[in-house]
């Protein structure tokens, strides 16, 4: 089967009173970044080019309408303060036009209103702010919502979770499309965790993070990513920290989080993913580089928490044969 092209083009449909973290996530992602990190053709767009109001009383300037939904690969919508009216017809009709040519159509928090009055989420999975889930059940009984997952990615549909969830759902689609390479160095850029991992890879159970602010712990944290190929026991983290096991566990999770296993899986994970896209090792030299006993260990934990094996991840990436 022919891989369809990731996506290059962004347009985030940013209605009046459109929240300004959900516009500065959406533009520290698929904004600019540097020379080393491939950019997107993005834009805002909005119903009527000009001021807009945001959530916070400041204006932004917009100066794309809504032709900008018609010719891109990936159409997000915004979330808005006045979500509970639904947006006009025309950005309605936008949203089923792009889904319907083939865009991947996405919403951050409640911007999934909008998508559900479209149509687009109807006999779908979906999220949004846990805060709103009820309600967005409520009006739309063909949704099944689930408020507790951080993101839910249904194919050419994906909805997100509220507030700082967009970034977990932004770099969601970068690593789904472009793999964990672009991911890893735009979250990097952004100083944020590239994937924050729970029970399965888009359910938020305590985050990931990159850093922490106890320099005990700072110090530990950075040895282990530089010794990923090692067991790393938790006796051995702790040792290092000073801290017998009891009060490591307890202070790693009170600065991080989340437990040192969890940390330490999401790391591994990661590591084979970028591995995988931009080296021809071996499949069983990766998994001892990432601190896996075997390709087998490697390959159980890629079906169990990013849905495929690794080699078919490397084929996804890389069109090997």
């Amino acid at each position: 089967m022919t891989r369809v092209p990731p996506f290059s083009t962004v347009a985030a449909y940013t209605p009046p009173g459109v929240g300004m973290l959900a516009v500065g996530i959406v533009t520290e992602v698929f904004g600019p970044h540097g020379d080393a990190v491939p950019g997107f053709d993005f834009a805002l767009c909005t119903d009527r080019p000009g001021p807009v109001p945001t959530d916070v009383g400041v204006p932004i300037t917009i100066t794309h309408g809504l032709d900008r939904l018609a010719r891109a690969d990936l159409v997000i919508a915004l979330p808005w303060a006045d979500f509970r009216t639904p947006p006009a017809p025309a950005v309605l009709d936008a949203l089923s036009a792009a889904h319907e040519r083939g865009a991947l159509v996405a919403a951050h928090c409640v911007g999934a209103f909008a998508l559900a009055a479209a149509g687009l989420l109807d006999g779908r999975r979906a999220t949004t702010h846990w805060r709103f889930a009820e309600l967005l059940a409520d009006r739309h009984p063909d949704v099944t919502v689930e408020p507790d997952a951080l993101y839910i990615d249904e194919g050419r549909v994906i909805t997100g979770a509220g507030a700082a969830a967009g970034f977990d759902l932004c770099l969601h689609l970068l690593r789904r499309e472009h793999g964990a390479a672009l991911a890893n160095a735009v979250a990097r850029d952004v100083v944020l965790p590239s994937h924050r991992d729970g029970g399965q890879a888009q359910y938020l159970a305590a985050p990931v993070p990159e850093d922490c602010h106890d320099d005990r712990l700072s110090d530990v944290l950075a040895w282990a990513r530089e010794n990923l190929h090692e067991r790393l026991p938790v006796a051995e983290l702790a040792r290092r920290a000073m801290m017998s096991k009891r009060s490591f566990a307890r202070r790693f999770a009170a600065a991080t989080g989340t437990t040192p296993h969890a940390w330490l899986r999401s790391l591994r994970l990661s590591g084979a993913e970028e591995l995988l896209e931009t080296t021809d090792l071996p499949v069983e030299e990766i998994a001892r580089r990432v601190g896996y006993g075997s390709a087998a260990v490697l390959r159980e934990q890629f079906v169990r928490r990013r849905g495929v094996p690794p080699r078919s991840y490397r084929r996804s990436f890389t069109n090997a044969p």
